[in-house]
């Protein structure tokens, strides 16, 4: 029964709220009425001994007075059930200057300046102004903690750690405590400051990282831990999270201080931490000066714009004082979305987006003859493995022909330079994505060596981009949220893994780097077992590996490696001044040869069959193993795994 009615004020509670005016007509009455009393109390419950009416009359002036300095200082305009120390301070300041002027208005009228009307005893006005702070922050308290009780059995609440005590660290504190929907209950903060360590801060205990053991988590309770350190290095993030990543607890993140400061001061702006925080890398360091040289007051070309690659090299450009980008893409939907990011957040750059195909021809050399671009970055290709293993005739239209037809239009329209972006499934290819793109990668190259040609073209080459479009990483979150089971092909699959803006800003360093012909490898640290990172993505989201979200193998899917590579056993790594970036040394192949086979097949691509196609592919690229050759090796047979 009394859980019932707990549950009802929590509802009136969470659907209603004093309006601003009651609780000035509310704050304004206990001034009233304190003033009265305050007059009582200064004459000894003596009524008779003392003016009523006159008491009555400065009453309303002191009220007055009060209503001025409640109306400025805004002491009426928090949520009654939510109030904190700034609010205190609010109606202390507010009576305060209420005080001061009062006191001042009474010392003139005893000087015969002004009316003896408002000649009040300073006794009185300092009853009342003690009266009125002390009834106000009662009256707030009563209303609190009537709140806290109701709702501390409607539902339950977690208890929390917030990682660093310092201004994020306060203000995620009082964030919680706000909170409407009172999900969460603070334990205490996590400091590394030995000075800190042991006292209390905002009145909650202070612990070291030493404490948090598997003991200390399970007898506190703890559900959530919260990082509120603003522009913690990455080395230190990832260490932090390790630290916390097995103890069953959900993981959060808060928003950089700007985003808070902006407004944006909500629960909801709690985010999970992300994958890529456990990568613990150094941030990129970029040639600015190369770059922004390279790119000053050109016009520049991204194709795939609305991807995941393609977006992120055009939000990275957009820091350079470029001329005008052009972002093309076949997709309408990103394409929009694209567009109103760049407009809403970018205002100032001029870009154009245009809705095309890369392997039509005649529009891109529209494009082309309109724009006249001196900067192309080619991220358009199609690049999931399974599809395009059903799909081997689009994979080589799109990804071999949409090539050909722009690199082939950088040269005839004087590009300075032709960036495309390759894969790590480029070297000893087992799947038809993977020989498309090392196709790419033996055309540019070829390009680049033909004599007609005074365009600069580069190939960038990394491995699997953490969070974009179709990743694994989308896929297993949604199985999380879906409550499983996480599905993966076998359980000792490794890939290479690299976060979007990473691999584009190196993208955009390799472009500003040699003469051209070269193909860039980037360091993308040592490889990933796929199982470690749904485990990790399962424990971030504070659930059991295993218990709460149970582990689906389904075998290796056709054209599926156990593992990545980044060079060929023939392709000799030279360095480069760039420490996270390498040089892939091929061999030349002539470009009239390389572009007769690819015109070849793609003038037959509606008569061949996938057979046929696979053969075509291997002519160009010897060490081409088609699906149906890796199937019967047993090290990537289903069989394997079962």
């Amino acid at each position: 029964m009394i859980n019932i009615l707990k549950g009802k004020i929590v509802e009136i509670f969470r659907n209603h709220s004093l309006p601003r005016w009651l609780v000035f007509l509310i704050d304004s009455g206990a001034v009233y009425f304190s003033f009265l009393i305050a007059y009582i109390l200064r004459y000894n419950f003596e009524v008779n001994t003392f003016n009523i009416a006159l008491a009555e009359r400065q009453g309303v002036f002191v009220l007055g007075v009060y209503a001025i300095f409640i109306l400025i200082f805004q002491s009426y305009a928090g949520m009654i059930r939510h109030t904190t120390i700034r609010d205190t301070y609010k109606i202390v300041i507010a009576n305060s200057c209420a005080l001061v002027v009062l006191a001042f208005v009474t010392i003139m009228a005893r000087n015969d300046v002004w009316s003896r009307f408002f000649n009040i005893p300073i006794s009185i006005l300092v009853i009342n102004s003690g009266a009125v702070t002390i009834l106000l922050f009662f009256f707030r308290v009563f209303i609190k903690i009537f709140y806290e009780f109701a709702s501390s059995s409607s539902h339950e609440r977690k208890n929390v750690l917030i990682y660093g005590s310092g201004e994020m660290g306060i203000l995620v504190k009082r964030l919680l405590e706000g909170d409407p929907k009172n999900q969460y209950r603070l334990i205490g903060f996590i400091d590394d400051d030995r000075k800190l360590q042991g006292k209390k801060v905002d009145g909650y205990q202070v612990f070291s990282r030493q404490v948090l053991t598997k003991d200390f988590i399970e007898q506190k309770g703890i559900k959530v831990f919260i990082i509120a350190i603003s522009k913690m290095i990455p080395a230190r993030k990832k260490d932090v999270i390790q630290s916390m990543i097995g103890f069953g607890c959900e993981i959060l993140d808060t928003p950089s201080f700007d985003t808070w400061m902006n407004g944006q001061l909500d629960v909801k702006n709690l985010k999970k931490v992300k994958l890529e925080d456990l990568l613990g890398r150094d941030p990129i360091k970029l040639d600015l000066e190369k770059i922004q040289k390279g790119l000053i007051g050109k016009t520049i070309l991204v194709t795939g714009a609305a991807g995941s690659i393609g977006s992120e090299i055009a939000r990275q450009l957009t820091r350079f004082h470029s001329k005008q980008l052009i972002l093309v893409d076949q997709a309408e939907t990103p394409s929009f979305y694209l567009e109103e990011e760049l407009k809403n957040k970018l205002a100032e750059c001029n870009f154009k987006v245009i809705i095309g195909d890369v392997t039509r021809q005649e529009y891109m050399e529209k494009i082309f003859r309109k724009y006249k671009p001196e900067i192309v970055f080619h991220a358009a290709a199609y690049k999931h493995v399974p599809m395009m293993e059903v799909h081997p005739h689009e994979a080589f239209r799109v990804n071999v022909g949409g090539t050909k037809i722009v690199s082939d239009l950088a040269i005839k329209y004087k590009a300075e330079k032709f960036v495309i972006i390759s894969s790590d499934k480029a070297v000893n290819p087992t799947n038809v994505m993977g020989a498309t793109k090392k196709i790419c990668e033996l055309l540019v190259h070829a390009q680049s060596r033909r004599r007609d040609n005074f365009t600069q073209f580069i190939t960038t080459r990394f491995g699997n981009v953490l969070g974009s479009n179709g990743s694994v990483i989308p896929l297993f979150n949604k199985q999380i949220a879906e409550g499983g089971p996480i599905t993966l092909t076998h359980p000792d699959i490794t890939r290479f893994f690299m976060t979007i803006p990473e691999a584009c800003q190196l993208v955009l360093e390799a472009g500003f780097m040699g003469n051209g012909g070269e193909i860039y490898v980037f360091d993308m640290g040592e490889p990933v077992k796929v199982l470690d990172v749904a485990l990790n993505l399962i424990r971030l989201s504070g659930l059991v590996p295993y218990k709460d979200i149970k582990i689906k193998y389904i075998g290796l899917r056709p054209g599926e490696k156990l593992y990545e590579e980044l060079f060929a056993v023939d392709e000799p790594m030279i360095p480069t001044h760039h420490p996270k970036i390498s040089i892939a040394q091929v061999a030349d192949y002539d470009y009239n040869l390389l572009s007769g086979k690819i015109n070849k097949i793609l003038g037959s691509l509606n008569d061949i069959t996938e057979t046929k196609i696979i053969e075509d592919m291997q002519e160009i690229v010897p060490g081409y193993k088609s699906k149906f050759e890796v199937l019967n090796k047993s090290e990537y047979s289903i069989k394997s795994i079962i």
